[in-house]
């Protein structure tokens, strides 16, 4: 196997990149990010600094992976996904000055084994999202998502138990209270 990276693309030299990395056009990898075996990064999406993904990962298109972000082995990131870092963004401090890196915290979001972000959802960290968990399409994470489970909306909800190949297994009544409430 070998490293795949289109011309267009920007990958920082200090970044790690594992055998059998795909990365497409226009895509930017920024510094000591770490890249494991077989992932894909499709063409214009991001990847923060120092950012952490596991083996055998697909980041779609025009996806935005800010650091601290780790994703275990096998996640899939859809077009159009963001991942944030701030908990409370600012462009200025209270001083009127301009915000700078010195001047916030940065918090992830941790994306465990197998689990799915759909198309454009956003998941606003710090969050976690649980093994083999489906965030849906569209969906705005502002919580923890326990393994196994899908959630939608906004804010994203628990909807249903889902299986290994993410298939809807059988409805969450109403009746069941979660940390999500």
């Amino acid at each position: 196997m070998s490293i795949h990276i289109e011309e267009s693309a920007v990958v920082h030299p200090t970044a790690v990149l594992e055998d059998g990395v795909k990365i497409w056009h226009n895509a930017q990898v920024r510094e000591n990010a770490r890249i494991g075996k077989n992932v894909i990064i499709g063409k214009n999406a991001y990847i923060g600094a120092g950012v952490e993904i596991g083996d055998n990962c697909k980041i779609q298109n025009n996806a935005m992976i800010y650091e601290p972000a780790k994703l275990h082995n096998g996640v899939f990131i859809g077009p159009g996904v963001i991942l944030t870092n701030d908990k409370y963004p600012r462009a200025k401090n209270i001083d009127g000055s301009q915000k700078s890196a010195d001047d916030w915290d940065p918090v992830g979001v941790e994306i465990f084994d197998g689990a799915s972000i759909g198309a454009g959802a956003i998941c606003v960290a710090p969050v976690k999202i649980g093994r083999w968990a489906v965030v849906g399409a569209g969906s705005v994470v502002t919580k923890d998502v326990k393994e196994f489970i899908l959630v939608l909306g906004s804010p994203a909800r628990p909807t249903a138990y889902v299986g290994y190949d993410g298939r809807i297994m059988n409805k969450i009544t109403p009746r069941i209270k979660y940390e999500y409430e």
